[in-house]
């Protein structure tokens, strides 16, 4: 009897398939081995992901591509795939299957996207599989979506231009990526191997972050005041800030109607309105914020991010957990939010199974039931803007999860219910104060207010009519006379703008085409940016496995090889790798391909040209630094005697041997004269300027080491060893559960114990008397060790912002360290009023999740300073690559 292979991308989709077309085509029986479900009329089977990879470059002698100039440009005349190792076993599976004689059709049931049309076209093609094929395109799991797309499916014919458009963003990757990486490696390879990947997505990301961080490093601070006086009135006293009414905007930055640039006018301001009385004039008028949108995954990110410090990458783990494994969300791997205009009935059913089975929701379920407010409405219901998956939505299905996916299910539960509520309303007050001398003299003094009126859509989020943004004015009435009680001056300095977070960073990669000049381009990008959806958190992780970024809590930050590479390639004049206008082109040309608008081949002819202009202009650039040869420096080389050492661009070597010095070290220019003291005595002293590779500058020496290659050396670190044979006296005992009683000894920076016995080891422990600023008495360190744990310890200062912080210190037995705990942090977001006893333990239960997730997973700036062990009371080092 003939059978349907039906292949998912994902074993979990797999299970929901054998599940519910069960229920058409008989009950399926799973497989002993786990692989594949089957009954008389089908087998169904899955993907891990991807199964295949292009085929790595190698010699026609089946030897690995060399990495030289000789072999580039790689532009195979026909892309091979491999088998990816870790699933190889899963495509022998499939690929068995596929070739079964009792299969006559293959469908494919891989996630509906470019994506998923690349892994089972990939299937295809590396099993020259000559049965017919059709197309499961499903865009949620629920049974009725499964179902619908059971019975409309589509052909092999329409699938095609997708097909194509996903084939050709894959080999496009594979040949710009490969060769731009290579090229830059051989590059940057002079003097040792030194991989320097580039690509079309990533090295425009690490761009945008470069940009910030020169910015922040050119930054120089500004001085600049502001006049604030406090006015009585008959109701009370209110704030007012000092503007200047003539102020209008510009292109400079740091502008505002209230900075002050000269700080004596500022003083004869003060000194002018100081005891005086002004009149009062009010504006208020009715301000209306409507619900956000729909999420995709980008935005579920974004404010993930900003509001629980999720990184992407964590978001996205929680999205396809709620999805795969809950099945409480629907696809989260959309750049969609919209819901199709057919989706009214559905969504009437998930609002009324949550106003059912919800407790905490139902409330706000039932409210949109009963005032009917679920109708046609664009900015919900737009097929238009659905692209291969609609917006993230609750499925209907109501399960008790726990932790941080319930907190990621929450948002998109009061999201979903929140655009289907009215807009809210505020009242917003702005007060002017005005001071007059005579003439033409006169101080404008503001005041702002907002009080919410009308809750609408946040009501879902706790919000309640009254409530204020800011400090609720006191009432004036217009004209009103309002005496200045105080007047005062308020110093400050202009900041640099802000480094990019999880959140920022996403939003600027999904606005990337805001970036592209090119109209057509800019119109292509606006629907994906750099990335997509699914793609933006594993390209951050990559930049960050790669070094080129670094994680500085909640910041990113591009470190010092990132910075040299974006620079690097503007010198070498590789604009189209830095700028998002190459994505913007393939976009545009994407787009018109998967609408049968654009020939295949005629798009990779464009990119094969592009490959090999830029292995050339690498190449000429390396070439013309080569040609690039300054006066011979005048003496003799270290290693062989040698008179006469050649002197170019990049380095200071001997043309008898292989002496060589390079010109940058860790990110510092050495000047000639300090490469001479380096060369004639074997060592310079202390230098400032260097960086390390995380961004942070250090100062070091260099020295000649015994094989003639210069090597930084640290004085400090050798001061630091000497200090350690310091005497030290003993001044309590301790007894440490489980460890027995212990002597203390006092140094002049530590408390010691010298010697514990942890497990086989013996490890000594050391508590610095002066930890990030805060002096940490004996009394505190026999609690440490003694119970292990400080009192709240209040004073800590934060190297990174220079705050202060509180915190415990606490001691592990485990290990022999000395480390911080955080006390609580206080909700952010209260929780929502319930309507019954029953409710009320459910908000408890919410509150209690909460809390512990918090002391969990929170990361306070003081976390980040606790990265540096608390041993040495330095400063905190970087936190580890995620």
């Amino acid at each position: 009897m003939s059978k349907t292979l039906i292949i998912a991308e994902k074993p979990s989709v797999a299970t929901d398939l054998a599940r519910v077309l069960g229920k058409e085509l008989g009950k399926f029986t799973r497989d002993k081995s786990g692989a594949y479900y089957q009954n008389d009329r089908a087998i169904i089977t899955s993907a891990v992901g991807h199964l295949l990879e292009q085929k790595k470059p190698m010699t026609e002698g089946g030897k690995s591509l060399p990495w030289k100039f000789d072999y580039l440009p790689v532009i195979p005349n026909a892309f091979e795939l491999e088998p990816i190792k870790q699933s190889e076993d899963r495509l022998k599976k499939v690929l068995q299957l596929a070739k079964s004689k009792d299969v006559t059709e293959i469908v494919n049931a891989c996630d509906a996207g470019r994506e998923g049309e690349l892994i089972f076209h990939n299937m295809v093609r590396y099993g020259k599989w000559t049965k017919p094929t059709r197309r499961l395109w499903m865009q949620s799991m629920t049974d009725e979506a499964i179902l619908n797309a059971w019975h409309s499916m589509r052909s092999e014919a329409d699938m095609e231009p997708l097909t194509n458009a996903a084939v050709c963003r894959s080999e496009s990757d594979w040949l710009v990526g490969l060769n731009s990486t290579r090229a830059l490696t051989i590059l940057q390879s002079r003097g040792g191997f030194n991989v320097t990947p580039a690509g079309r997505v990533q090295t425009p990301t690490l761009a945008i972050l470069t940009q910030r961080e020169l910015e922040i490093q050119a930054f120089e601070p500004v001085p600049y005041s502001e006049v604030w006086a406090e006015f009585d009135v008959k109701a009370g006293s209110y704030a007012g800030r000092w503007i200047d009414r003539d102020w209008k905007k510009s292109d400079d930055a740091q502008s505002r109607p209230e900075r002050i640039w000269d700080s004596e006018l500022a003083t004869v301001i003060r000194d002018r309105c100081r005891g005086k009385s002004g009149t009062v004039t009010e504006e208020k008028k009715p301000v209306t914020t409507i619900a956000p949108l729909l999420y995709d995954l980008t935005s579920l990110q974004r404010e993930a991010a900003n509001r629980y410090g999720f990184s992407a990458k964590r978001t996205l783990q929680l999205a396809q957990e709620c999805y795969e494994k809950h099945k409480v969300l629907t696809y989260p791997r959309t750049d969609s939010r919209y819901l199709p205009e057919d989706y009214l009935g559905k969504v009437y059913g998930i609002v009324g199974t949550v106003a059912e089975q919800d407790p905490e929701f139902a409330p706000f379920a039932r409210d949109i039931l009963d005032n009917k407010r679920i109708k046609p409405n664009r900015r919900v219901f737009d097929t238009k803007k659905v692209s291969d998956h609609f917006a993230i939505i609750p499925t209907g299905k109501i399960e008790k999860l726990t932790g941080d996916a319930q907190k990621l299910f929450e948002m998109v539960m009061a999201r979903f219910l929140a655009v289907f509520f009215p807009a809210a309303v505020f009242e917003d007050t702005r007060r002017t104060t005005l001071i007059s001398h005579g003439g033409n003299v006169t101080d404008a003094f503001l005041t702002t207010g907002r009080v919410l009126v009308e809750p609408g859509w946040q009501a879902v989020y706790g919000r309640k009519a009254g409530a204020s943004g800011k400090e609720e004015l006191v009432p004036v009435q217009d004209g009103e006379e309002a005496a200045v009680r105080e007047i005062e001056i308020r110093n400050a300095m202009t900041k640099p703008p802000a480094r990019y977070n999880e959140a920022t960073l996403l939003a600027a990669m999904e606005g990337a085409g805001k970036l592209v000049h090119d109209e057509e381009l800019a119109a292509a990008m606006s629907e994906r940016g750099l990335g997509t959806p699914a793609t933006r958190a594993s390209i951050i992780e990559g930049l960050i496995s790669q070094e080129y970024i670094v994680r500085d809590g909640r910041d990113l930050l591009a470190t010092r090889r990132g910075i040299e590479l974006i620079g690097l390639l503007e010198r070498i004049g590789l604009k189209t790798l830095t700028s998002p206008s190459l994505t913007g082109e393939w976009e545009y040309k994407l787009k018109q391909m998967e609408q049968a608008a654009l020939q295949r081949d005629s798009f990779m002819e464009g990119i094969k040209t592009l490959t090999g202009e830029i292995v050339k202009r690498v190449k000429d650039f390396r070439e013309a630094q080569q040609q690039v040869e300054l006066p011979e420096i005048e003496l003799d080389c270290p290693s062989c005697h040698a008179h006469g050492l050649k002197n170019t661009l990049d380095a200071v070597s001997c043309r008898s041997c292989k002496f060589s010095i390079r010109k940058v070290i860790s990110g510092r220019d050495m000047t000639d004269e300090e490469l001479k003291t380096l060369i004639v005595d074997g060592k310079t002293g202390i230098l400032h300027g260097f960086t390390s590779r995380f961004g942070k500058p250090f100062e070091a020496g260099l020295e000649l080491n015994d094989k003639f290659r210069a090597t930084l050396y640290f004085p400090a670190r050798e001061e630091e060893d000497a200090a350690g044979t310091e005497e030290a006296v003993k001044v309590a005992s301790v007894t440490i559960p489980d460890l027995g009683e212990h002597d203390v000894m006092e140094t002049a920076k530590a408390w010691k114990v010298p010697s514990l016995t942890i497990g086989k080891e013996s490890v000594s422990v050391s508590v610095s008397r002066t930890i990030l600023g805060r002096e940490i008495p004996l009394d505190q360190v026999l609690k440490i060790l003694g119970e292990g744990k400080s009192d709240l310890l209040k004073g800590f200062i934060s190297q990174r912002t220079k705050r202060p912080f509180d915190a415990y210190l606490v001691f592990n037995a485990k290990t022999g360290k000395i480390g911080f705990e955080f006390p609580p942090r206080e909700k952010k977001y209260p929780a929502k009023k319930t309507a019954s006893k029953a409710e009320d333990k459910k908000e408890k239960a919410v509150k209690t999740g909460k809390t512990a997730a918090a002391k969990a997973t929170g990361k306070t700036t003081a976390a980040k300073d606790a990265g540096k062990s608390a041993k040495t009371g330095a400063a905190p080092k970087k936190p580890r690559k995620q």
